[in-house]
């Protein structure tokens, strides 16, 4: 049985996993694309930036909101990728928003049991604990493509580490 104090160093990686680096770095390639480029894609088995949002607020909402915390499961996932847009920066931003601060909520109620009980999500059979580490490596995963879009259309950097000094600082 996993205990409180575990339950709380997990959930604030998970928050800032989530919070702090995949919506920041979400919002950050929003922001530099232009309207048209969030609808950019190069081909049509790829997905432009903004299907990567759609599709990552359908798929927090389906594993966290409906799976860990008991919502209606509504989710329509092949639209997430049929949308042609536009969706304008804005609103897409605002849907980032409401999820996220849908699944705070969620995260701030949990107990330690919930991490370890079973749930159906998606045909998986899953824990509270998967769920969480699969919305985390979801979120990384397409917030990467979407900076790899910026990447491609704008030939300019993220800079995700703005200031940070990422060399080796081991003194060993």
């Amino acid at each position: 049985m996993l205990d409180q104090s575990f339950l709380q160093l997990f959930r604030t990686e998970i928050k800032r996993r989530l919070f702090e680096e995949s919506q920041v770095r979400l919002e950050r390639c929003l922001n530099e694309l232009s309207e048209a480029d969030i609808w950019w894609r190069p081909n049509e088995n790829s997905n432009s930036a903004g299907n990567l949002v759609l599709h990552l607020c359908g798929n927090a909402r389906q594993w966290i909101l409906a799976g860990l915390g008991g919502a209606l499961d509504q989710r329509r996932r092949q639209a997430e990728f049929d949308e042609r847009g536009p969706i304008l920066r804005a609103e897409l931003i605002q849907k980032v928003g409401e999820v996220m601060s849908e699944i705070d909520e969620v995260l701030d109620r949990l107990k330690p049991e919930d991490l370890e009980r079973p749930i159906l999500v998606q045909g998986f059979d899953e824990t509270g604990l998967s769920i969480l580490i699969h919305v985390v490596e979801h979120f990384s995963y397409h917030v990467g493509q979407m900076a790899y879009i910026v990447k491609a259309r704008l030939d300019k950097q993220t800079n995700f580490y703005g200031g940070i000094n990422l060399e080796n600082n081991d003194t060993h």
